[in-house]
């Protein structure tokens, strides 16, 4: 079996230690080592632990000899383009339906967030959440809620319910779109997108508010990807001072223009 070549593969091409991935995985360094050199051979709920950890497929991970793959091959597979993934496999959405054998909107209240970053793909968890319906989306697509919170998205108020659509096909994701995006390191995050994944491997989320500097995020640590529809606050979004006091300095010089020509008017009588 190719596994343990392969997670060797992934360690090293990260940068990581057997020490930082045994405890991200939660398991000793011995054991770790014990994979990578194939004295011990992995469960299933390992091989899952390794395929969530490096955001590569079970099959990959025992089917494909990385080290063998070309450099343009493996940076597609570390951007998640990865063949036993994308195309016919999928990936798994968590969904609930009504009476009506509709879909609902589950929300994610700011409660629900920290529980949502490791239950997100669990039905039993995703069943507990409440639920509702806007009549304007389509019935056609998948929509989910989450409560932000913060400033760093305003004008959209901190507190509110930002709406998304499921995106199956990260490939699709577009430049200076908001998204709602599930990470592995930050949780549930909700900024403006840059799409960087075919040169770069990672997206580059921009904030609203120009205060907060924009960062890049691996397409590794992504989970779930919601493109934003719209959103529901209880408040009236902050008036715009910037606009407004530019909009007064015009104003005052659109008078110091008029009182200029009024004196030149004076002079030529």
């Amino acid at each position: 079996m190719l596994f343990n070549n392969n997670i060797k593969v992934l360690r090293k091409r990260r940068g990581r230690t057997q020490d930082d991935v045994a405890f991200e995985l939660e398991m000793k360094r011995s054991t770790l080592s014990g994979y990578e050199n194939g004295v011990a051979q992995p469960n299933m709920d390992t091989l899952i632990k390794f395929s969530e950890y490096y955001g590569v497929a079970i099959d990959t991970l025992i089917k494909v000899d990385l080290s063998a793959l070309p450099e343009s091959q493996f940076s597609q597979l570390e951007r998640g383009y990865d063949t036993y993934i994308k195309g016919s496999n999928l990936r798994v959405l968590a969904t609930t339906v009504g009476e009506d054998n509709e879909e609902n909107i589950e929300l994610v209240n700011e409660k629900a967030k920290a529980g949502y970053t490791t239950g997100f793909a669990d039905p039993e968890y995703i069943s507990i959440l409440p639920t509702f319906r806007l009549p304007f989306l389509s019935k056609q697509k998948k929509y989910r809620s989450f409560q932000v919170s913060g400033d760093s998205m305003l004008p959209i108020p901190d507190k509110s319910y930002v709406t998304g659509e499921f995106v199956q096909d990260w490939g699709t994701i577009r430049n200076h779109h908001a998204y709602i995006l599930l990470t592995r390191e930050d949780g549930i995050v909700f900024k403006v997108v840059e799409n960087k994944m075919e040169k770069e491997g990672v997206l580059r989320l921009h904030s609203l508010n120009p205060l907060y500097e924009p960062f890049d995020i691996q397409v590794n640590d992504l989970k779930e990807v919601w493109k934003f529809v719209n959103y529901i606050s209880s408040e009236v979004p902050e008036p715009n001072k910037e606009k407004d006091a530019l909009a007064e300095e015009v104003e005052k010089l659109k008078k110091q223009v008029r009182a200029i020509q009024m004196t030149l008017n004076f002079r030529e009588q």
